[in-house]
């Protein structure tokens, strides 16, 4: 055999062995996108919107499994596990990074098992009393707090929760003291309307039927921007001077990690283009979730800070992990 032909065999070999990613545009087949909550949450709704444009634009179809238990953990262990072809993604909420310091142990790394795709969307903390306190903007929420501390108390939805870290959050930079109740149910919000909790900070979605009513009276959105759809609400720091407070829920995509990173950058650019859609920004205004576009490395350090940040919150408030 020649040294050209030897050449020519080798090549052959090499791309009979390259994955088919390589060979062919991805992607070649439908794409599975698990939801690690049940169906009708605005994780699977916003997840869905998104799917429904991916498919548009790649050309296969994205099948969405909800996968839900664990508060995100079950569906989350099985991307890790997945394949790591890009046909298998994962989204996500802010409990992915959350669940990373409430527990001791998880049957997988939040940092190393996944690889980041895209942050795509946020859903600002919404802060809100209930009309039985006797205050109406959230200066005089504060002062009646500052004077009065660890007499009245606020809602979280479980130790760790999204509500839980805006809380503490908000508590440490205000300089005030309250006592938490952890809910495990729908009971928090028929507790904040009743009364029995005196402030609660959640996405806005959870609590317009309250609001609608007057038995809910929103005080901030704790954004970088003013909320102006489906209400009208001023910043937690202009309101409060409080410089550069945010709380938010966040959604972003993973793939398993060891993904190939050109099958990452496709779907990345895929999604970064989505969010910049006029329709699907007019449908997040409306559920009151503000369109992100952030990628891989920017995407990557977010989860990372977020998960030191988390941390030491905890810490703060004298709470182990589980």
């Amino acid at each position: 055999m020649t040294v050209n032909a030897i050449v020519r065999a080798a090549i052959a070999l090499l791309l009979f062995a390259l994955p088919a990613y390589a060979q062919d545009k991805f992607p070649q087949r439908p794409i599975q996108l698990i939801v690690p909550f049940a169906p009708g949450t605005a994780t699977d709704v916003i997840g869905r919107l998104i799917a429904d444009r991916l498919a548009k634009n790649v050309g296969q179809p994205i099948v969405v499994v909800n996968r839900p238990g664990g508060g995100g953990i079950i569906g989350a262990d099985s991307v890790a596990k997945a394949a790591p072809d890009g046909y298998t993604l994962l989204m996500v909420n802010s409990t992915h990074s959350s669940n990373a310091v409430v527990h001791k142990t998880l049957p997988y790394d939040t940092v190393r098992d996944f690889s980041p795709i895209a942050l795509i969307a946020e859903a600002p903390g919404v802060i809100v009393v209930p009309s039985t306190l006797s205050v109406r903007t959230f200066k005089e929420f504060v002062a009646l707090i500052r004077a009065n501390p660890n007499k009245y108390n606020y809602g979280t939805s479980g130790i760790g929760s999204g509500t839980h870290f805006g809380a503490l959050n908000l508590l440490a930079r205000a300089g005030i003291q309250m006592v938490p109740v952890h809910y495990k149910g729908p009971e928090i919000m028929q507790d904040i309307i009743a009364g029995r909790i005196h402030f609660l900070i959640a996405p806005l979605q959870a609590l317009l039927p309250g609001i609608h009513e007057g038995r809910l009276i929103p005080l901030a959105v704790a954004a970088r921007e003013p909320m102006l759809t489906p209400i009208e609400l001023e910043t937690v720091e202009k309101t409060a001077d409080l410089l550069g407070f945010e709380h938010s829920l966040y959604y972003g995509f993973f793939a398993p990690a060891k993904t190939p990173r050109p099958v990452v950058d496709a779907l990345s650019a895929e999604l970064l283009r989505i969010v910049q859609e006029k329709e699907l920004r007019d449908r997040l205004s409306m559920m009151a979730t503000f369109p992100r576009g952030v990628g891989p490395e920017q995407f990557d350090a977010f989860i990372r800070s977020d998960i030191s940040r988390s941390a030491a919150l905890l810490k703060s408030a004298g709470i182990e992990p589980e």
